[in-house]
């Protein structure tokens, strides 16, 4: 089985990127299911319902998110009803929405995915340890697939996850830094892992942004309103093949595609 998770889609670019360059990917890889980050998609900053149904409508499975999730209001609603749509799972009790999910593979293989948000340089959630754990504990009763997208700021914390969940899990990949890193792995107890999976949107700019209203926000250290980039648009992920039977990952692909 193999499972395309793709990393932060920013924007209208990157919902672009998605449309156009994943169906190709798809059909050239044979990807069976497919998960991305999505906590950007609407304007660079959340998502909005019509977004989220645009997304799914272009062939992806599962969307994950992060910190940027409850940007928009009209998602709360609508995250509670859709379990495809994740939040972190350690956000705290009473939460709308889950922050796991169990979907279904083209051959009827069954696929756990969890979304979790780390707390190096971020906001002050539960720990993503232990949410992890007891999600992984619900999703192993029907499946050993389990795919975990750890949306935070620090390599070594994401790295850490890994360590801790070698072998429980199939993936652990990190999102939110939206700059592709080089240490894909696949661990000998069978669990792939890379840092940050990249951003899905346009990459003449910094972090999908334009560049001179970054660079100006750094200089006077004022307000500046930040606005989307639209050009050099690519999509970043990786392709984790995993052993149906097992639950362990085979190899791990990064994908970067240039539309």
């Amino acid at each position: 089985m193999k499972v395309l998770v793709i990393g932060d889609i920013v924007g209208k670019p990157g919902r672009r990127a998605i449309k156009e360059l994943l169906p190709p990917i798809k059909e050239e890889e044979d990807v069976g299911v497919t998960i991305a980050n999505a906590e950007n998609a609407a304007g660079g900053s959340g998502v909005t319902p019509p977004i989220a149904e645009e997304l799914f409508g272009y062939g992806i499975d599962v969307l994950t998110s992060g910190d940027h999730i409850w940007k928009k209001r009209e998602i709360i609603e609508f995250i509670s009803r859709e379990s495809r749509l994740l939040r972190p799972a350690n956000y705290p009790a009473g939460v709308p929405g889950t922050g796991a999910t169990l979907i279904e593979g083209p051959d009827g293989t069954k696929i756990g995915v969890i979304n979790l948000l780390g707390r190096v340089f971020m906001e002050p959630v539960e720990c993503p340890f232990r949410a992890a754990k007891e999600a992984i504990k619900r999703l192993r009763q029907t499946t050993s697939l389990i795919i975990v997208d750890i949306h935070a700021e620090a390599t070594s914390e994401k790295l850490a996850l890994c360590c801790y969940l070698d072998g429980e899990v199939s993936a652990v990949l990190g999102t939110h830094t939206h700059v592709q890193t080089a240490d894909e792995r696949v661990t000998p107890a069978g669990t792939a892992c890379i840092t940050d999976l990249g951003m899905t949107g346009p990459f003449e700019s910094i972090l999908g942004r334009k560049k001179e209203q970054i660079v100006e926000r750094f200089i006077l250290q004022m307000p500046v309103r930040f606005e989307m980039a639209e050009n050099d648009i690519m999509l970043c992920g990786a392709i984790v093949d995993i052993d149906s039977k097992t639950g362990r990952a085979i190899s791990i692909k990064r994908i970067q595609r240039k539309l």
